[in-house]
């Protein structure tokens, strides 16, 4: 099975990483993730004319027309440069779209998203629910030719600046997966409450409450009380989209640990030379390589089409811990340097454990792999 990027991909990378480096360098990610916003218009704007927000939209909405691997191949790069933004939220947005969207939905919604000038982001995870999606209490009520929402939504990213917030809502009375219904809401509502949360990595992630949004039925994504196993399936891709940026991340931790411990000196040795710090570092390319290819393998099995989700769930929860134990090492082996806030690798440590819970972390992962292997 050959996972070699394709030419095309290769240049999206290099211009990617090249354009990161330049437009994206670290100071400037400690200060979008120090604003209220998170990013900066003119970085946005510049992204948008590269056409990454309609990399994966069809030409005929005002896309590229891109392929799922050229999306991972892009987050990767954008997790080695630790970008901030919403860039990944409205990914996951458009791909709800383009996936359950109506021909006059995507019309009007895909342009705008491709030119950067619409941002979207999925709300589904409620307090003590989390991503469980048979266990979702958010309402809609049905009245008239209209849906009333309400409840609250937890860790909706970049739902403060969103034009448009995808919520997943339970129709009265039903339980499990049926009746579940994802609604096109105005995130400027007035019957809408939006608060930051404050969280380790500095990322923007909100608390939606809904107090009585009322929605159209031209608001429906999907069909009317049956978005459940659309949903659950949407959630596993952006599980995979969210493994290919941690994998950018923990590359960009495993290269500079390993430039430190070359030119790190103690007792007139590279630190390098020990055979601790060695295992150190091998651990952590064991670990990386097993991030690697189970992602490159789930992102072809979504691109293809094919059955997934146990990839998914498999890459996901290997990345969730991979991750985070790849900056541990990283950590030992930098020594106190490595926690002093300018140094760069606490952007790192600190997205792997924000990055370890988006989309369900191992033991949620664990559970539906269990299911799979049929236990």
């Amino acid at each position: 099975m050959d996972f070699s990027f394709t030419e095309e991909q290769e240049m999206l990378r290099k211009i990617a990483r090249d354009f990161l480096a330049t437009e994206c360098p670290r100071d400037s990610v400690r200060e979008m993730i120090k604003d209220e916003k998170g990013y900066t218009a003119e970085l946005w704007k510049k992204m948008a004319e590269l056409g990454w927000m309609g990399l994966i939209i069809p030409e005929e909405y005002g896309g590229i027309g891109g392929s799922f691997l050229d999306i991972a191949a892009l987050l990767e790069e954008m997790g080695r440069a630790c970008l901030p933004g919403p860039f990944f939220s409205s990914l996951i947005g458009t791909l709800a779209i383009l996936e359950a969207g109506n021909e006059q939905q995507k019309k009007e919604l895909l342009p705008k998203i491709a030119q950067g000038e619409l941002i979207s982001t999925l709300a589904v995870s409620e307090p003590d629910v989390g991503y469980e999606v048979d266990a979702l209490q958010c309402q809609a009520v049905a009245e008239g030719k209209e849906y009333i929402i309400e409840g609250t939504k937890l860790f909706v990213e970049n739902a403060h600046i969103a034009d448009l917030i995808i919520c997943a809502s339970r129709s009265k009375d039903s339980t499990g997966h049926e009746g579940i219904t994802l609604f096109l809401t105005d995130a400027r509502s007035p019957y809408l409450t939006c608060t930051l949360i404050e969280t380790i990595a500095g990322d923007k992630q909100c608390q939606v409450i809904f107090k009585g949004v009322r929605v159209p039925e031209s608001s429906i994504l999907g069909k009317p009380h049956r978005d459940g196993e659309y949903l659950k399936r949407l959630l596993q891709v952006a599980a995979v989209a969210k493994c290919a940026e941690m994998l950018g991340g923990a590359q960009q931790v495993m290269d500079m640990t390993v430039d430190f411990v070359k030119e790190r000196v103690q007792f007139d040795h590279p630190i390098g030379s020990l055979q601790a710090i060695q295992h150190h570092c091998a651990n952590m390319m064991i670990d990386l390589e097993g991030i690697r290819y189970i992602t490159y393998l789930a992102a072809w099995k979504v691109n293809e089409g094919l059955p997934f989700g146990k990839e998914a769930a498999i890459a996901k929860a290997w990345a969730s811990e991979a991750y985070r134990r790849i900056s541990d090492l990283a950590h030992q082996s930098h020594g106190a340097i490595g926690f002093c806030e300018d140094h760069d690798l606490p952007l790192y440590s600190k997205r792997a454990k924000a990055s370890e819970f988006a989309f369900g972390d191992a033991q949620f992962q664990r559970r539906f792999v269990a299911q799979e292997i049929g236990l």
